[in-house]
Parts: structure tokens; C-alpha cells; sequence
């Protein structure tokens, strides 16, 4: 090991103790004062110039030694001794997560209502913005939709949240927000099926698997975005798209939610 330069000794001949400023610098970067000395000698550091030059000189002084030292693996009891003194049984499995305390869902519907917010804002501006007269005249007269779009979470079989879809019925399209995820280690792709009740499943195409994108239903199908019916995301093989039916595993599936009254 290389023996870094120290910081020269004042006060006297060979044999004496350094001065007390030098052996407090030099134990506030080895870290070896107790808290309340060592917020003392922090206090100094931005008070007294020639202190924090001391202190400045056993940093460059010890740095050396940083890239010797090698890490080391705990021994596995540490973590043990760990949970014992916290009072933690490191021999149970962790709770699972339920989904609506999952941390994932919350992000995704976090994610979905900043779209819908700034979906809103811009639709407000652009009304604004245009003359009352031009609104009245170029606006085709629209029949409001009773009640909220409906929000269909699609969840993993762990019941955490893979996907949450928007559905709107009215115009045959489906808001898909991911909880963003790694691709599958085989290179299948995530493809988005809608299954009527009592019929076969009909692919919607590719769905993201890291951004929020809308999926437009075809239209022989737009009937079945009802209450009853089942989103589900499957792997599937990347050639082909879309699939006439599924052939990979459900990653993710949940029913169609009626709007809220």
C-alpha cells in the first residue's frame, strides 16, 4: 500500500504532539468524532479559514488510500442479526401487494388523469380563442355523453396493474397507459385483444409497453366495448400483427367498467 503524505506537524521538535487543530482536522475527515463533535467541527469548517484548510490537507492527503481499499461482502448473518434487532422474522415472505396499494397503479393513473387534465386545458384554450359567432357556426351540435368514460385497469395475475385502458365507446377508441415494464427476454411482443362475452377474441393491435398511446377499435367490433366484455394482453410472436387469434400467454387482463353514475 502507497503512504500518502501527511500533513506536516507544527509545534516542536520530533516525539511532540501535533497541534490540538491538526489531530481534530485530521479525526473530522477520518470520521471518527462523536455527532456532536463532529457538527462542531463542521461549524468551524465554514468560520475558520485556517481550519478548513487543515482539513482541506488531510483529504488531499488520505485520498490515495480510497483507491486501495477493496469492497467487501458482508458475511450472509449480518443480515440476519439485521431483522433480529429490528425486531423482523427475515424468514417470512414479503406481504404481497395488493392492487390498489401498488405504487405502479397509482403512476399509471397519476399519468392517465395529466392526460385527460391537459386534454381538457387545450380543448378550453382553443374555445377562448375563438369568436362566439365562429364557435356557433362552425361547431356541429354534439349530444353529451351521460356520465365519466370508464377506467378498466388490466392487472397481472399478482393483481398489480399492467395497463389502465380508457374506454370510449362513443368514438371507438381505447386509452391505453402503461406501468412501464421490461421487454420479454424471448422478444415476443404485447398485443391488445378485445373479447366479446361468449365469442372469440378479436385483435386491437400492438400495445405499448412504456408510453401512453390510443388504440382505434375497428368498427365490426366497436359494439362490444360494453360492460361484460375483457381487455387482454398477450405475448406474442413480433411477425404477423394482428394476430387472428391469441397464442402466447395473458399477461394482463381485466373486464370493461361500467361509467360511473
Amino acid at each position: 500500500m502507497n503512504t500518502p503524505n501527511l500533513p506536516p506537524q507544527e509545534g516542536g521538535p520530533e516525539g511532540t504532539e501535533p497541534p490540538p487543530d491538526e489531530i481534530l482536522a485530521g479525526e473530522f475527515v477520518l470520521g471518527v468524532l462523536d455527532a456532536a463533535q463532529r457538527r462542531e467541527a463542521q461549524a468551524r469548517v465554514e468560520v475558520d479559514r485556517a481550519f478548513a484548510q487543515r482539513v482541506a490537507e488531510w483529504e488531499r492527503s488520505l485520498a490515495p488510500w480510497l483507491a486501495e481499499i477493496e469492497p467487501v461482502e458482508p458475511p450472509a448473518q449480518v443480515w440476519t442479526r439485521i431483522c433480529l434487532r429490528l425486531g423482523w422474522n427475515d424468514s417470512e415472505p414479503a406481504a404481497a401487494v395488493g392492487f390498489w396499494e401498488s405504487l405502479g397503479f397509482w403512476r399509471a393513473a397519476t399519468a392517465l388523469c395529466l392526460l385527460v387534465a391537459v386534454g381538457a386545458i387545450v380543448w378550453s384554450l382553443q374555445v377562448v380563442r375563438t369568436p362566439p359567432e365562429q364557435v356557433a357556426r362552425e361547431q356541429p351540435p354534439v349530444t353529451a355523453e351521460p356520465g365519466a368514460k370508464p377506467v378498466t385497469p388490466l392487472a397481472h395475475d399478482d393483481g398489480t396493474p399492467g395497463w389502465l385502458a380508457s374506454v370510449d365507446a362513443a368514438h371507438g377508441t381505447v386509452l391505453m397507459v402503461p406501468v412501464p415494464q421490461a421487454p420479454d427476454p424471448q422478444g415476443r411482443v404485447t398485443e391488445l385483444w378485445l373479447i366479446p362475452a361468449g365469442k372469440a377474441p378479436r385483435s386491437l393491435g400492438l400495445v405499448s409497453i412504456d408510453k401512453s398511446h390510443t388504440v382505434t377499435v375497428p368498427d365490426d367490433v366497436r359494439a362490444a366495448l360494453v360492460t361484460g366484455s375483457v381487455l387482454a394482453v398477450t405475448l406474442e410472436p413480433a411477425a404477423g400483427v394482428p394476430h387472428p387469434a391469441p397464442t402466447g400467454p395473458i399477461i394482463a387482463k381485466g373486464a370493461i367498467q361500467s361509467p360511473a353514475s
